[in-house]
């Protein structure tokens, strides 16, 4: 079996990147709760993404395997996401119900942020009809390895309870969930360092 190679992307593949995340999260509860009308989530998908993660390309950290198969975003420590952007993008493009329920879901993310420096990952995903080839532990392992020679933490929120246990697998150990209201459960992830 050949081994896929994990690229680093550069600023022109931001958009076959980001929409292999797309691909990625088209049935992710959190998402499509934000925006369940799919043509909605189509169109405003790639900003969020951009906002969430986007600063990973000039960092260069963001990730992807194979012809875009799947794709990570990953933020080196004391790099954070645009929330602004992102609470500006729902306030605009959402239901009344997400504009008073996600800032809050935004607020009970950051209370499980390490204090100390990490790495985050915002966005990591394979587009469905890649799955099952392992090329999620792929791009995690890219990532992981780094981390792991920076003596560095690495820290997450799982948005689909499925992913749970392949985050464990990785050595994640899970912090505890967010439930605000009718919002999906978010599940804060942390791994130490090996």
């Amino acid at each position: 079996m050949t081994i896929p190679l994990v690229k680093t992307a550069t600023g022109f593949e931001e958009n076959a990147v980001i929409d292999a995340l797309k691909l990625a999260f088209v049935a992710d509860p959190a998402t499509r709760w934000v925006w369940p009308d799919s043509q909605k989530y189509l169109l405003h998908f790639f900003k969020f993404a951009k906002a969430f993660g986007g600063k990973a390309f000039k960092h260069k950290t963001a990730y992807y395997i194979g012809n875009y198969h799947g794709a990570a975003l990953w933020l080196p420590p004391n790099v954070d996401p645009d929330v602004d952007a992102i609470l500006g993008l729902l306030q605009e493009t959402t239901s009344e119900e997400s504009q008073k329920v996600v800032p809050e879901v935004f607020e009970k993310m950051g209370e499980y942020h390490p204090n100390e420096p990490h790495w985050y990952l915002p966005l990591l995903g394979v587009d469905p009809h890649h799955h099952g080839k392992g090329l999620g532990s792929f791009l995690m392992l890219h990532a992981l390895t780094m981390c792991d020679k920076d003596n560095s933490l690495a820290y997450l929120e799982s948005s689909n309870p499925r992913n749970i246990s392949f985050y464990k697998r990785h050595g994640f150990d899970l912090l505890g969930t967010i439930q605000v209201k009718e919002f999906p459960p978010i599940f804060p992830m942390l791994r130490k360092p090996r």
